[in-house]
């Protein structure tokens, strides 16, 4: 379907919705300026494949929201959507998911509010755009990172900087990787450090004061991340595909989590707490919707044929966080993917046939991340066989080399630093799975830690890492020890270039992966 056939609606759909919408935009001219809507956060949009992509706003007000999509930027051949209500149910925030896209086509998308009390009170358009993945192969490009505004380190006079150095690249997408607030993370308006005052939060609101515990609190959360002039810069310009992990809900949070002496919170209940954040998450996201599973996070979004992605939730089913030293596989203490999920991730494994299949897991692998003396993450810093929530990843790794599935990369985050990891299985513990690598990144724009420990079970070695000076830790994003990666998928060669880069846009580090099973 060509995308000139696409675009332009028949007479009777025009008649039917374009009209109103065409009545719409010039309305402004003849409203009363101070009653005008107001879109409050900017556009955004994500998991985008090769026909259909998310799209997302919020008012300030109820208001419906109109909305037309078109593959030019002057909407000259543009198409009309249904539109939607914005309500307090969702705090005014509306998304949805716009389908029948032509393939490898940039997407331009215009959002016109018109206040419910008074429909003749319209906003000024704002604008968004995306491209849509291709059915055949071309230069694909994306980013990763994770961990937004964290540790005290909010909106300073620069900005979240980082975002804008990513925007630069053009990506087709942006991969964020979790931690995308810190809702347990109250900030300061000045932070001092030996009575020398070294950051100065220029923009704060209240939500931002004190940890997350009501929905709104939530929502203030990710509201205040979009008031960064760089966040909103770059999503209006490329989608993102969100995942989640501890710092939406609270620190390290599972099954284990007792907030009785963590005088901050009068909610102590940890699931109510995180019921309301992944409300808060979805409608604050663009991230698709799952009629099976309402509020699932795990995914898979094709990107055309050199490329799958696949969203692992190493959060929401995990069993509570322990030693890791449980010897059975059965023992339900070693659950973190959880079965289904699992069965999902093998099940799409075998059914892909993307030349890539990356893996985006929220959390790495063979890192040490402790939760106190218990294991936060996966590896329990033994070195040995596997054990606890190393057995699931044992039995990830052992099926994909026993069914033959070429080309995995792993892409993380969590631990605020970057580096590369090749997994070899010559040197591990664990040795029945095929090598892979694994290249972390962050923080986007929270304080640098690091490095940890590696664990011996599945082979880590480190080929690159940067991370802060020994006896150095939470440094702030001034300190430029923020980071992000690059991934170039050539079309010709289908060859995947990663680079590690830091917020000044210097390359770090770089390496050129060849396909296995593939031909040119």
């Amino acid at each position: 379907m060509s995308s000139h056939r696409f675009m332009r609606p028949s007479r009777r759909a025009f008649l039917a919705g374009g009209t109103a919408f065409a009545a719409a935009l010039a309305a402004p001219s003849i409203s009363r300026a101070g009653a005008r809507p107001i879109f409050t956060h900017g556009v955004q949009s994500g998991d985008v494949n090769t026909m259909s992509g998310m799209i997302w706003t919020r008012t300030d007000r109820p208001a419906r929201v109109m909305m037309e999509v078109s593959t030019t930027e002057s909407f000259a051949n543009a198409r009309q959507l249904t539109p939607m209500n914005a309500l307090p149910g969702s705090d005014f925030a509306v998304k949805r998911m716009v389908d029948g896209l032509p393939s490898d086509q940039d997407i331009f998308y215009r959002f016109v509010a018109a206040d419910l009390n008074d429909l003749q009170a319209t906003s000024e358009p704002i604008v968004g755009q995306f491209r849509t993945a291709p059915t055949a192969r071309r230069d694909v490009r994306f980013a990763w990172s994770g961990d937004t505004a964290g540790q005290g380190w909010g909106i300073d006079d620069e900005g979240m900087r980082t975002y804008a150095t990513m925007a630069q690249h053009r990506p087709d997408f942006f991969i964020h990787s979790g931690d995308t607030i810190y809702a347990d993370g109250p900030m300061k308006d000045e932070v001092e450090k030996d009575g020398k005052l070294i950051w100065k939060n220029a923009t704060l609101i209240d939500e931002k004061r004190k940890v997350a515990e009501t929905l709104d609190e939530f929502r203030g959360q990710w509201k205040y991340n979009m008031m960064d002039e760089h966040v909103r810069a770059m999503n209006a310009l490329c989608p993102t595909f969100f995942q989640w992990d501890d710092h939406e809900v609270v620190n390290n949070w599972s099954d284990a989590k007792d907030l009785s002496g963590d005088d901050r919170y009068t909610e102590k209940n940890v699931h109510l707490l995180a019921s309301r954040s992944a409300q808060a998450f979805h409608e604050m996201t663009p991230i698709s919707y799952t009629p099976a599973e309402p509020g699932r996070v795990y995914r898979k979004i094709g990107y055309g044929p050199m490329l799958d992605v696949f969203f692992l939730d190493l959060r929401s089913y995990r069993a509570g966080n322990s030693l890791g030293l449980q010897d059975n596989p059965a023992d339900e203490a070693t659950t973190l993917l959880g079965a289904e999920q699992i069965a999902w991730l093998k099940r799409e494994l075998v059914q892909s046939t993307a030349t890539w299949k990356v893996i985006a897991c929220d959390m790495p692998i063979g890192l040490v991340v402790r939760d106190g003396e218990r294991v936060e993450a996966i590896s329990n810093g033994d070195n040995g066989s596997a054990k606890g929530r190393e057995f699931e990843i044992a039995d990830l790794l052992r099926f994909i080399k026993t069914a033959k599935i070429d080309n995995t990369v792993w892409f993380t985050a969590d631990v605020h630093y970057t580096a590369a990891h090749y997994y070899n299985p010559d040197k591990a513990a664990f040795q029945d799975f095929e090598p892979f690598w694994e290249f972390v990144s962050g923080p986007l724009h929270a304080g640098t830690f690091g490095p940890n420990a590696l664990d011996g079970t599945f082979g880590p070695e480190v080929k690159f890492v940067k991370a802060p000076k020994e006896g150095e830790a939470n440094l702030p994003p001034s300190e430029g020890l923020q980071f992000f990666g690059l991934v170039d998928i050539d079309g010709a060669t289908q060859q995947m270039t990663v680079r590690l880069m830091d917020r000044a846009d210097q390359e770090l580090w770089k390496i050129t992966l060849d396909p296995k099973g593939t031909r040119i």
